[in-house]
């Protein structure tokens, strides 16, 4: 379906096209090799070699290592306007229109291509130049570009709707003064979300994969040993034998001992993710269980679709959509993995990515038909019924233990099932930093409040995974990883993933190295903000809270803020500006009107309503706090289960009424939802400069009846900053009942 323009991209042939010696038909493809021979020049008035049936155009037997493909000529357009332009790229791409760049060279591995959009002015009748330039990254790689034909503004206006096959359309209208009403509205149709349990808003370490037992055990041990923070290991695949791909099962050579693993893992205070993939060679138990009772899709059976594992395997995935299945599915998954104490699930491929690269038609005819009707209709919610399956699974075994589950795809109404989900397998390139940063906050408006990326890129560029020490490469690596790290601490959970090199701290860089210092640094600062951000998780599942809110949704009066899409708010109070430039040491940051903020590294008062240049040397990045915040800081701990009743710092920036309400619970279980939980009110009066600690409202098992505040008051004369313990302040003890405290 499409909404909008109700057309589709178009081929490069809407265009009249002339090669570069000036004659019409087509662009010149000039085909040159790695030794810099041209293997072939010809016209083509296409350029779509977007999916594994449209790469077989290509010259048989082009040899795509170190090649070099550029398509140039001219274009001339039908009519006047605005074109959009749609880039499908893996490899190195570049493309100039009318003599300018308009798009930079952009990079992806060549088995995981991206799309980048971009427009351009066109009028009619004028011919102007065009080259693309593309060098694939490694075998045969996926390219095209398309384009959009203009709209007249009074198309523009109109909202269009296409569908293959949609058969009915409800519109709901949500009404809401602010846009946290509205998305208050969202999860009214499609559901609340969950409290995550508390370690997994702590820091996960994850690769691209720990390929025996030793390996993820002594890599946590490794995190303890340095004091390095961290709550949740993850497995991601291959943990199988090589053949047995959906068996769930470990393969004994590499995994000798899952239940000592386990018991290893709890023993150090931590917690691990597995990755199940919802895909079964034919091999297996587990698919022969599921085939019996028709729970298989089979087109990949019927045309012996292989995959890129060894000899490659014959398999398909199981259908969601039977009720029937969803219960297997589990039952399968209980009885192999989660009986040894497994604590989080980990959905890979959840599209579902049965065969990678197929085209739009062929992936429909792979995913179908499902129990509830034809893959078409049903096309983009997999991953909705797979979370059900496994998120009413655990409960129905563990009614009391929060699942949690991550997902590589999405649809409406996925946070019902304590899901999150991550931005998919991107590349290690600053550009691709840079759009995490939009990527999260439009996710976020969507009303899902957990979303989380491969923090560093999963994908590498090979001049990272060859670099040398003291090389620029090496250089340039462990600062992309450190402005990554900084920006991934303030989102809503922490996680960092990706292929060789290595992404725990201690391979990107030794402990001496500014990016050790400063990724461990923003590490413990997150675990010093456990008590706010345990708390927004509260206000999300009470009050429909987002956690990563773009700026609109705070400063709506303020025309400014529409457009930025390289800072955000992380709550009510930190406003996080990360850095997407290599060594830059500075960034324009714009501060909204009618607020005031602090400077977190050196305590200075800043008036909003203006842009400011932002410091931002090698180990900071950009960070405010607004006036008016009240926030609750925590000790130093190594993982969340750590000094839970410990003192409690309530840093109060003046300068503005303000208030916020701390959250907590057993974090563990479900209690919640039966009411056990605690609150306090916060608040601070700005013309009578007093905080009042609220009664507290509610109780759950094991809560500290009295606890230690201690407040600190940061103001234009007291410049407070955010290493925290070297400011005091004044200590109160709190048992349940409301205190003042003025700043006198």
């Amino acid at each position: 379906s499409r909404f909008g323009n109700s057309n589709d991209y178009g081929q490069m042939s809407q265009f009249k096209l002339f090669n570069k010696e000036g004659k019409e038909g087509g662009l010149t493809a000039t085909y040159t090799t790695g030794e810099g021979k041209v293997f072939v020049q010809q016209d083509e008035s296409e350029i779509d070699y977007e999916h594994l049936e449209a790469v077989k155009k290509f010259p048989a037997d082009f040899p795509f290592y170190n090649s070099d493909i550029i398509w140039e000529g001219e274009i001339e357009a039908p009519e006047s306007g605005t074109y959009h332009f749609k880039l499908y790229y893996a490899g190195y791409t570049r493309v100039e229109i009318d003599g300018k760049e308009v798009v930079e060279e952009r990079w992806r591995t060549a088995w995981n291509p991206n799309t980048y959009k971009f427009t351009v002015h066109l009028e009619k009748g004028k011919r102007v130049p065009i080259k693309l330039d593309w060098k694939p990254d490694g075998g045969i790689s996926y390219i095209g570009l398309k384009a959009l034909s203009p709209k007249t503004t009074e198309e523009q206006g109109k909202l269009a709707l296409w569908s293959e096959m949609g058969q009915e359309l409800d519109y709901y209208f949500i009404h809401g003064d602010n846009m946290d009403k509205i998305i208050s509205g969202y999860r009214q149709l499609t559901g609340k979300a969950t409290i995550l349990p508390r370690w997994a808003y702590g820091f996960w370490q994850s690769r691209e994969r720990y390929k025996t037992q030793d390996e993820i055990v002594g890599t946590l041990a490794e995190f303890r040993k340095r004091h390095i923070p961290i709550d949740n290991i993850v497995q991601d695949w291959s943990y199988w034998e090589e053949d047995q791909w959906g068996s769930h099962e470990f393969d004994p050579a590499r995994f000798p001992n899952v239940q000592k693993m386990m018991d290893d893992i709890h023993e150090m205070n931590a917690r691990c993710m597995i990755s199940v993939w919802p895909k079964f060679y034919k091999n297996t138990d587990n698919y022969k269980e599921l085939d019996a009772k028709g729970y298989i899709y089979q087109k990949a059976i019927q045309d012996s679709i292989r995959d890129w594992i060894g000899q490659g395997y014959i398999g398909s995935f199981y259908d969601p959509y039977s009720q029937g299945a969803k219960e297997l599915f589990w039952d399968q998954m209980k009885e192999n993995i989660y009986k040894y104490g497994m604590d989080a699930w980990w959905m890979d491929a959840s599209e579902p990515d049965i065969l990678s690269n197929a085209s739009i038609e062929y992936r429909k005819e792979l995913c179908g038909p499902t129990a509830v009707g034809s893959s078409t209709e049903f096309f983009n919610t997999y991953s909705l019924a797979n979370a059900d399956a496994i998120y009413n699974g655990q409960r129905s075994v563990d009614p009391n233990k929060r699942v949690f589950l991550l997902t590589r795809s999405g649809f409406a109404g996925l946070q019902r099932y304590a899901t999150a989900t991550w931005s998919g397998d991107i590349g290690t390139r600053w550009e691709d930093m840079k759009a995490q940063i939009t990527a999260g906050m439009n996710f976020a408006l969507s009303g899902i409040p957990y979303w989380t990326m491969d923090i560093g890129g999963f994908c590498v560029e090979k001049r990272y995974e060859t670099a040398k020490e003291g090389s620029e490469d090496m250089e340039e690596w462990r600062e992309l990883n450190t402005r990554w790290y900084q920006f991934g601490t303030f989102v809503p959970l922490y996680r960092a993933h990706g292929q060789y090199p290595y992404r725990e701290v201690f391979h990107i860089a030794p402990e001496n190295h500014k990016a050790y210092k400063s990724i461990v640094a923003y590490n413990k600062l997150r675990y010093r903000l456990m008590p706010y951000i345990y708390s927004l998780a509260g206000h999300v599942y009470f009050d429909d809270y987002t956690m990563m809110r773009a700026l609109v949704m705070d400063f709506a009066n303020d025309k400014k803020v529409e457009n930025i899409d390289d800072q955000y708010l992380f709550g009510p109070s930190l406003m996080v500006c990360p850095v997407y430039e290599y060594k830059a040491r500075s960034r324009e940051v714009y501060l909204p009107k009618g607020s005031t903020w602090y400077n977190v590294y050196n305590g200075a008062m800043i008036e909003g309503g203006q842009t400011i240049k932002a410091d931002a040397p090698y180990e900071q990045m950009p960070l405010f706090v607004k006036a008016g915040s009240i926030l609750p800081v925590g000790p130093e701990i190594e993982h969340t289960a750590q000094k839970l009743d410990a003192p409690i710092k309530l840093i109060v920036y003046t300068g503005a009424d303000g208030e916020f309400k701390l959250y907590e619970d057993e974090g563990l279980n479900y209690n919640y939802e039966k009411g056990q939980y605690s609150t306090i009110q916060l608040s601070w009066s700005e013309a009578n400069k007093v905080l009042t600690i609220g009664n507290r409202e509610g109780e759950y098992e094991g809560m500290a009846k009295e606890r230690e505040f201690e407040v600190v008051f940061a103001s234009k004369a007291n410049k407070v900053t955010f290493d925290f313990d070297k400011f005091s302040g004044k200590k109160v003890t709190y048992k349940g009942e409301a205190i003042q405290i003025d700043l006198k």
